[in-house]
């Protein structure tokens, strides 16, 4: 008897719908989510930069502050709802404006920048190790450390830095690629351990001398002119400079939004974005400026703020509080390379060849290539700049988000054939022209057009913190005009 002739040959366990059973986030867990994102080393370093570097009103930056959030806020939601609704991860969704074909591509590049960016984080995820590891051998034997094994290196690391590299890809290989229950679980664990790790590093920092550092904080509030016309153009920037550093999360937030219970859910947690930055914000620029005192009461030669967490912690001089703080560092890295980078690239890559990829095996392809960016990165990529390419094709998801948002909202009215997204039959609905949507395809790469420009176009580079709204508008605007009936 002859089989039957598989009509849904782009099914996979991984990218089906969710079982309405197994949408067991509620707001509470985005909220932890928000909280991962916000909490990172560079967010720390963004934050109490903007308040305290660059002698700025301290309204115009919270407001800008709150502002660029906002549309992070809205963006989410527009692209999370039909996640939710369908339980349909990014690259699944993407199928309905481009094609089968074209999701496949277009999501790769998401892969291929979450890939390259995940051996990046994982490299300086390593360092946090090796001081670590150099730490507790310093506290064994001081002289371990001038040992002829530790001062080879081969390509530019030596055998502690092998070492660091080592464990960080086996340890995050082995928690991310157990699922989305699981992850939700490192993402929580994550978000309130380095919550308490902050607040018991305010303590010691607050505690040191609690008159120096309350009026060191205090201080850093500048509040006059507030409605001068010339603060206009820098809370824009600080509104824009926000929405960039929270972009590359938005295009890709479906694969989180499926696992949400309802609407409401999702909507609560995404607010919680606006109040992770503002708690956030209070303990980042509090330690910052109440460090800077301190120091500079303790050394005569301090010529600079210091906003970097890792540089605040060196200039104490202690061990104890060196090993604490560099302990939730790791965990804060690990769970923001775990959302921004690891989840998105594991859907993309099994969407690309869905009849042969799982999580795992799609997490041991992420975890050796980006093994392979990790050692490469101080010797040759980080030399050749590498990431100027990875932002052009960063500046593909501002457009893809435009053409998914103007399909869905615009063009369906908020509907989907659900069975069709999986089928590659020509009567199926998203077929197109051989699994391209030439509308949707022309749509991306003219708002990528106007996105990129703004990174090679030295004229325009004043605009780049706003590359992916306008790729974004562009693109949905071109897409509407084109797909309407």
């Amino acid at each position: 008897m002859n089989q039957p002739k598989v009509k849904y040959s782009l099914s996979n366990w991984d990218l089906v719908s969710v079982n309405p059973n197994y949408k067991t986030w509620n707001w509470k867990d985005l909220f932890c989510y928000w909280g991962v994102n916000v909490q990172s080393v560079i967010g720390f370093s963004l934050i109490a930069s903007l308040y305290i570097m660059y002698n700025l009103n301290t309204f115009v930056v919270l407001i800008g502050t709150l502002l660029g959030s906002s549309f992070v806020y809205l963006f989410a939601n527009f692209i999370g709802k039909p996640s939710q609704k369908f339980g349909l991860p990014f690259v699944v969704l993407l199928r309905s404006s481009l094609g089968f074909n074209g999701a496949k591509f277009f999501g790769l590049i998401r892969s291929l920048v979450g890939i390259f960016l995940f051996g990046i984080q994982t490299y300086f995820l390593s360092k946090i190790l090796t001081y670590l590891i150099r730490i507790l051998l310093f506290t064994i034997d001081e002289s371990l450390l001038v040992q002829d094994i530790f001062i080879f290196y081969f390509f530019g690391l030596n055998i502690i830095d092998w070492l660091s590299i080592l464990i960080v890809i086996i340890f995050q290989t082995f928690l991310f690629s157990i699922g989305a229950q699981y992850n939700k679980k490192i993402i929580n664990f994550s978000a309130i351990s380095v919550y308490v790790g902050i607040i018991v590093f305010f303590f010691l920092v607050f505690l040191s001398d609690v008159k120096l550092t309350s009026k060191a904080f205090v201080n850093i509030f500048n509040t006059k002119n507030f409605f001068d016309l010339n603060n206009l153009l820098p809370l824009l920037t600080v509104a824009g400079t926000v929405f960039a550093y929270f972009s590359i999360l938005i295009i890709s937030f479906g694969d989180i939004s499926r696992n949400v219970k309802n609407t409401k859910e999702l909507g609560k947690g995404n607010l919680s974005l606006l109040i992770n930055l503002i708690i956030f914000s209070f303990f980042s620029i509090f330690i910052v400026a109440g460090s800077d005192a301190l120091l500079n009461q303790k050394f005569s030669d301090i010529d600079r703020i210091f906003t970097n967490p890792t540089d605040i912690i060196g200039k104490y001089d202690n061990i104890q509080i060196t090993t604490l703080a560099l302990f939730f560092i790791v965990i804060a890295s690990a769970s923001t390379n775990l959302v921004a980078n690891y989840i998105p690239s594991q859907y993309s890559l099994i969407n690309f060849v869905p009849n042969k990829l799982s999580l795992r095996s799609a997490s041991y392809i992420i975890s050796f290539l980006g093994l392979l960016v990790a050692i490469f990165w101080l010797t040759i990529l980080s030399q050749i700049g590498i990431l100027s390419f990875i932002d052009t094709f960063g500046a593909f998801f501002g457009p893809l988000f435009g053409v998914i948002v103007a399909d869905y909202y615009l063009i369906n009215k908020q509907s989907l054939s659900n069975k069709d997204l999986y089928s590659v039959e020509k009567e199926s609905s998203y077929y197109y022209s051989r699994g391209w949507h030439i509308k949707g395809v022309y749509s991306v790469f003219l708002g990528f057009i106007f996105s990129a420009s703004t990174i090679w176009n030295t004229n325009l580079m004043f605009l780049q913190s706003y590359a992916w709204l306008i790729g974004a508008f562009v693109a949905w605007i071109t897409y509407y005009l084109l797909a309407k009936k």
